[in-house]
């Protein structure tokens, strides 16, 4: 098996006639705004996974599931975004739900993505994002502490997203908002090897005992709590027990920023090998043969 990164949480996979794409999505520093994965690495896809609808995990699947024709596995509230550009070989995955797909076995694992909070040009613009369920979905709009828009309509919704401008003079509260949606982590089984891939998510204990041989972990959420910490990510390693740990999403481009996500990964891998455990810190196009 040969696995190779591509920062954020895209990976390509290829065992045999398989070949997986993982989190296809666009490189998120300003002045480029690209495929992640290079689309001449695209040829031979077989498989694409989608852990969730966030710009930097999925803005190209679409494009790559056309031009291969691979089928694409994701969760329930992404099915959609592929069937309405006509991609039929769509396999939606539940958590706890296991399902076989042209030689592989897959199984939904919960993620649940952390708040996201972004801001440029010193407070000049803000955004912050947050999962948060409820009944109503909302749009408001202030001047200052003047509401000068409201919109209610009586539907469930999930995720919360603020806007703020010149430092805050005007505010929009929106619910619904496009922020993590289809989230979800994937067990994947190819012959006798498995991969425990979890997207952006912080910690869950319903990930114990899952003992797969690569676990590909997010560990950058020191900074900014979308994803696990180096902390969390070394509990969830003590819980999940994998033979092989591969850290991602950290010290990552993000728009004006060439290392957003901020953390030590060679404390990480040391803390890792305490454990008894191989961990393998990856520079963009590397590649491991398992």
């Amino acid at each position: 098996m040969k696995i190779r990164y591509f920062l954020y949480n895209a990976f390509l996979v290829e065992d045999g006639k398989t070949k997986i794409a993982i989190d296809p999505g666009r490189d998120l520093w300003l002045f480029k705004l690209n495929s992640i994965i290079p689309k001449s690495e695209w040829d031979g896809i077989t498989h694409i996974f989608a852990t969730h609808g966030d710009p930097d995990h999925f803005d190209y699947a679409l494009e790559m599931a056309k031009k291969t024709g691979a089928e694409v596995i994701c969760g329930k509230e992404l099915v959609e975004e592929f069937l309405s550009q006509n991609i039929n070989k769509v396999h939606k995955v539940d958590v706890g739900e296991s399902v076989d797909i042209e030689g592989l076995t897959v199984e939904g694992l919960k993620a649940v993505h952390g708040s996201l909070t972004v801001k440029l040009l010193t407070g000049l613009f803000e955004m912050s994002c947050i999962l948060q369920e409820s009944t109503q979905n909302k749009t408001e709009i202030f001047l200052g502490s003047i509401k000068i828009f409201k919109k209610t309509e009586n539907i469930p919704t999930h995720n919360h997203g603020t806007i703020k401008l010149l430092w805050g003079l005007i505010k929009l509260e929106k619910d619904g908002i496009p922020f993590a949606r289809g989230s979800i982590g994937f067990k994947i089984t190819i012959g006798d090897k498995t991969i425990v891939n979890l997207g952006d998510t912080i910690l869950q204990q319903e990930w114990k005992d899952l003992k797969p041989d690569i676990l590909m972990i997010p560990i950058g959420g020191g900074t900014i709590h979308n994803t696990m910490d180096t902390k969390e990510a070394l509990e969830a390693v003590k819980i999940i027990q994998p033979k092989m740990v591969i850290p991602v999403h950290y010290n990552v481009p993000f728009l004006t920023k060439k290392n957003a996500n901020p953390t030590d990964d060679k404390t990480f891998k040391l803390e890792v090998k305490k454990m008894g455990i191989e961990c393998h810190i990856m520079q963009y196009g590397e590649e491991i043969i398992i």
